[in-house]
């Protein structure tokens, strides 16, 4: 079974991106110098017969956070089997600086308290579009943990307009939903030591501790660690205004089908 990911998964969905700021003018820059996923994996995200786990997602993350500042890393938690769950926070420079302020914007507008009508639009023309993405819920649905690799490299690397006029105006939440399972579904694609053999097929059991693939259906509960750092992120910090909750799925014998 082969593992593709085209190169311009998910980008096409930052043009639904609400921009709640007023207009500013954005200028082209010049191209940051930044390490490449192939310069760090040895070969392109999506490329046949290979898939990236979370232990190297991690440290790339890592690694691109110290050279970009359009980027910052936070530690949302623990996961079940013990694993820091990093939110990749992707923006422009300057609204890096000031994420406090911003995530204030979101609360105050989100929870509407005490809040008069012109005060709500004055905080919606200064507050930023809060953008979640998320990948790897179900973990054997490989392409969504895949394609948070490579969306954040594209995002914090590319200088064309369109892709700094959605810096400016939006702060983007790449979460990683189930590293535990993005861990071992990857490691098990890999054990073959010949990239023509590996296959997804015959996981020897399900990608979530407890829970196996109902990860999802404990949003509302919240009994499981990833679940706990999801919520309060989402529900007690950000309130983003777009949620992008990534699956995957196909017919029998799809390579990649979205």
């Amino acid at each position: 079974m082969k593992t593709h990911i085209p190169r311009h998964l998910c980008f096409g969905i930052f043009l639904l991106a609400l921009s709640v700021a007023a207009p500013t003018a954005i200028h082209p820059q010049a191209a940051p110098k930044l390490t490449s996923p192939k310069e760090f994996f040895g070969y392109e995200v999506g490329d046949d017969y290979q898939e990236v786990n979370y232990t190297k997602a991690e440290a790339y993350w890592k690694k691109l956070a110290t050279q970009s500042d359009r980027m910052k890393m936070v530690d949302m938690g623990l996961t079940e089997e013990g694993r820091h769950q990093w939110m990749c926070i992707v923006s422009s420079p300057q609204n890096i600086k000031n994420l406090d302020h911003y995530k204030d914007i979101s609360q105050r507008l989100a929870r509407a308290e005490g809040l008069t009508d012109d005060q709500a639009h004055a905080l919606a023309r200064e507050g930023k579009a809060v953008v979640w993405i998320d990948g790897g819920l179900h973990a054997s649905e490989s392409v969504g943990f895949q394609q948070l690799v490579k969306t954040i490299y594209d995002m914090v690397s590319s200088v064309d307009l369109e892709t700094m006029r959605l810096l400016n105006d939006d702060i983007i939440l790449f979460v990683p939903a189930n590293p535990d399972g993005s861990e071992f579904v990857a490691n098990w694609y890999n054990r073959e030591d010949d990239p023509t053999k590996r296959s997804s097929a015959g996981l020897p059991k399900l990608y979530n501790k407890y829970i196996g693939h109902d990860d999802n259906r404990d949003s509302y509960m919240s009994n499981m660690r990833e679940t706990t750092n999801i919520n309060h992120a989402m529900f007690i910090e950000w309130f983003p205004q777009i949620m992008y909750n990534h699956h995957q799925t196909g017919p029998t014998g799809a390579v990649i089908f979205m």
